[in-house]
This record gives structure tokens, C-alpha cells and sequence, in this order.
């Protein structure tokens, strides 16, 4: 399942705008206040009410809030058209302005459609899967390792939808999940290896290790980590000399609440998409191959610009079969992997941006971020040194650049080629002389 476009009138501050998505990964840039947030809650809105309706036949999700219809408009409409297998399902909904009539009703006949089809699915087969739908919002900052479970987790398979959408992402579930699983995994195997000991002498040991229950959820888990977060390996909970979790991080054991900020919220969010893919597809032999329609607000947040520049190929080597969007402020994000559909979001205007791929970040940032890549007064300064050498002043020249050596590192890029220039420039006029 995959979305195929989105069409939002008087939503927000868009009067009328329709987008087609990449199958693979779309990203939406532009400044504060643009809108980024609020397609990515238009189509969130929307997906509520296919989950709501694979959960229960009658199921309703969220509705447009009167603060989103767009100032002095009678309604507010969004329209998502989403594809599955080789069929098209298109729903819409609608918020009147309370006092207003309007022609326009919501129609969600088809997003009954679609849930019917996993709904009989599953019903028939306890081995099917269901598509992952979540949202990660902004707000999704781990402050802490929360190791006393509060609320015990249920792993049926209509859980992966649990807070997907509605309540934002609580990672604490995630490391409190993670935790009382891994007990339940502890004490199968403790069971097994007992079995093993107790026959060993009449069967010499034949029992295999290769016979021991990992489980499938927390297998998935660890392996999503290991692959996306290239050097983490061996998740855990370690009960003595005291209870914490942690990791291994390029062969050395550590606590995990001595990870980066950053760290732990890629951690966590991997391993929560790695969870509920898991707990959706109980049939499949690798559950990281299930398919899903994953959006995520600022990708980049507390990201060091090393993790922003590789992100996108790693979520795509770590969840082959999901569907991203995405939106972004860093230049590294949208220029380091091929074949990303990039939107540019300027005055509820949108435009459609060619691959970007292999762009250096100064390049993205001028060309398509409409950002200086300096400070302005010293881009300033910079500009006007090399107009005096384009013409031949070359004294005032030396000037600026004194004047510049004084403000920048000896080694900056511009002040070398300014040098140059300006010896050049020295050597052309002695030739003449």
C-alpha cells in the first residue's frame, strides 16, 4: 500500500493544492511556517480513518478542526488517493465553518473498502500482514530510559497500530516494550536450556541452541539497529550488577542513557518502525521486508550532520519496502541519496525539485533553499573584494583583503582564490610595463 496523491483545499493556508508522491521516499523543504507540518497532519488525518476502520468495521478517526479551515473559507477539504496491489481507493473529508452551508460532504466509502480487504484478510489468515501506518511528529524527544514498566504491552498484531497516529509517538513505550519482551524471551529460553541440562546425560547434549526461542519481535529490533545504525549491535537489558539497558557501539558495552540525544532518538526510532512491522506482519520469515507508509517531521532534528547526510539510504536499506515522507531543513539530507522526489514549499506554493543527488550542501542551500552560505556581511565584503579585482583595482583590493584576513581563518577558500587573483593580477600588469 502506498499513498498516490493528496489534495487539500482551504486547509491551513492552502486554498488548492494537489501532490503526487514518490513510491519510495518524498521530502519536503522550506522555511518555517511554509507548511510542511500541516500536509504531513492533512494526510495523517486522513489515515486515521483506515486504521479506525481496520480495527473495527464502524471505526471513525480524526476529523479537520475549525482551526484548520483557511481564513474567510465556508470548509475545509482533503482528498487522498492510495494505492494497493493494482487497485485505487480515494476518500475525502469535510469540516463545514460552523454557521455556513456548503455543497461539499466527506465520502469514505472507499477507505471502508480498503479496511475490508485486510479486515477479511486477517480473519482468513492469521499469517497475513497489515500495511504499518505511523506519524512521528516533532515532539519526539527521549529524555530518559524508562526501565520500570508502568503498563504491560500487548504484541497482537492490530497493536503495531496502537498511538500510530493520534497521540503522537510516546518512545518511552518503545524501551518499555523492548524490556517486557525481552523478559518473556528470557524465561523461554531459560525453560529450554533446563530441558537441555535435565536429558543431557541419557541424549548426550543432543539438544541444539539453534533450538532456542529468539523472538521474532526482538529479533527484528536488533537486526533494524544493527543495519541502519552502522557500529550499534547486542540491544539489551542487563539485570546485574544493576538493571539498565545497553548497547554495544564499535565493540564497547554501553549504558544508553550515555548515547547522544540524537543517538537515542534514531535508536528509538527504528527500533519502534522495527516493532510494529514486526508485530504486522507475524507471517513474514524477515519482518523488516513488510511493507508501510511512514511520515516523520524533521528528520534531521538533533541529527549531527554526519547521520543527516546518510540518512535516507540507510532507512531505505533498513525498511526496503516502506514508503517515506519526510520533511527536512538540512541541505545534507535531500543531496546524499538518489532518486528522492524533493518538494519545495514557498508561499503555500509548491514546486517539484530534480534530483539533487551529489549537490554539496552550499549548492542545495543557494539554489534551492534560497539561503546564503555565509553570513550576509561578509558575503557582502567578499563580493565587493572580488569586483575590485574584475576591475583591476588592484590596491583597493589588497585593502578589502586585509580587512577581510582580519575577520577570517588564513586558510578560508575565498580569501586563497582572492590572493590569487590578485597576484595575477600584479604579474599581468609587470608583463605590460
Amino acid at each position: 500500500m502506498e499513498i498516490k496523491k493528496l489534495n487539500i483545499v482551504n486547509f491551513t493556508q492552502f486554498t488548492n493544492l494537489t501532490i503526487e508522491f514518490s513510491s519510495d521516499f518524498t521530502v519536503f523543504i522550506g522555511n518555517n511556517g511554509a507548511g510542511k507540518t500541516s500536509l504531513l497532519r492533512a494526510l495523517t488525518i486522513l489515515l486515521t480513518w483506515l486504521i479506525a476502520r481496520i480495527e473495527r468495521e464502524k471505526g471513525s478517526g480524526s476529523p479537520i478542526l475549525e482551526a484548520d479551515i483557511e481564513n474567510d473559507a465556508k470548509y475545509s477539504q482533503i482528498t487522498i488517493e492510495v494505492g494497493d496491489l493494482s487497485d485505487f481507493f480515494q476518500w475525502k473529508l469535510v469540516k463545514q465553518r460552523k454557521g455556513f452551508k456548503s455543497k461539499q460532504s466527506s465520502d469514505l466509502k472507499n477507505v471502508t473498502r480498503l479496511a475490508d480487504r485486510y479486515r477479511n484478510c486477517i480473519s482468513q489468515d492469521n499469517n497475513s500482514s497489515l500495511p504499518l501506518v505511523v506519524y512521528y511528529p516533532v515532539e519526539r524527544v527521549v529524555l530518559d530510559i524508562p526501565l520500570k514498566i508502568k503498563k504491560h504491552h500487548s504484541f497482537a498484531q492490530l497493536d503495531g497500530y496502537d498511538n500510530a497516529l493520534t497521540q503522537g509517538v510516546d518512545f518511552r513505550r518503545f524501551f518499555e516494550w523492548f524490556r517486557e519482551r525481552e523478559d518473556t524471551e528470557n524465561e523461554s529460553m531459560q525453560q529450554i536450556l533446563e530441558s537441555l541440562k535435565d536429558n543431557y546425560q541419557d541424549e548426550r547434549g543432543g539438544g541444539k541452541l539453534s533450538q532456542l526461542p529468539y523472538d521474532k519481535q526482538l529479533t527484528a529490533v536488533r537486526n533494524a539497529i544493527a543495519i541502519f545504525m552502522q557500529g550499534f549491535s547486542k540491544l539489551r537489558v542487563q539485570r546485574k550488577p544493576r538493571l539498565r539497558m545497553t548497547v554495544e557501539k564499535h565493540g564497547k558495552t554501553l549504558d544508553v542513557a550515555q548515547l547522544s540525544q540524537g543517538e537515542k532518538l534514531l535508536m528509538a526510532l527504528v527500533g519502534d518502525i522495527a516493532r510494529r512491522l514486526a508485530m504486522m506482519n507475524p507471517g513474514l520469515e524477515n519482518p523488516l521486508d513488510g511493507e508501510g507508509i511512514i511520515l516523520i517531521d524533521e528528520i534531521d532534528l538533533h541529527l549531527h550532520p554526519q547521520w543527516q547526510r546518510g540518512i535516507i539510504q540507510r532507512l531505505r536499506d533498513t525498511f526496503p519496502n516502506c514508503q517515506f515522507l519526510l520533511t527536512t531543513h538540512s541541505p545534507l539530507v535531500i543531496s546524499d541519496a538518489k532518486d528522492v522526489h524533493c518538494y519545495v514549499l514557498n508561499d503555500s506554493h509548491l514546486t517539484s525539485i530534480e534530483d539533487l543527488y551529489g549537490l554539496d550542501a552550499n549548492q542545495v542551500l543557494l539554489k534551492v533553499m534560497d539561503t546564503e552560505i555565509r553570513n550576509e556581511v561578509v558575503q557582502k565584503q567578499l563580493t565587493e573584494l572580488l569586483e575590485l579585482i574584475h576591475h583591476g583595482d588592484c590596491n583597493k583590493a589588497k585593502v578589502s583583503l586585509s580587512e577581510l584576513e582580519k575577520e577570517l581563518s588564513a586558510d578560508d577558500l575565498e580569501l586563497a582564490k582572492a590572493r590569487l587573483l590578485i597576484k595575477r593580477l600584479e604579474v599581468l600588469r609587470a608583463k605590460n610595463r
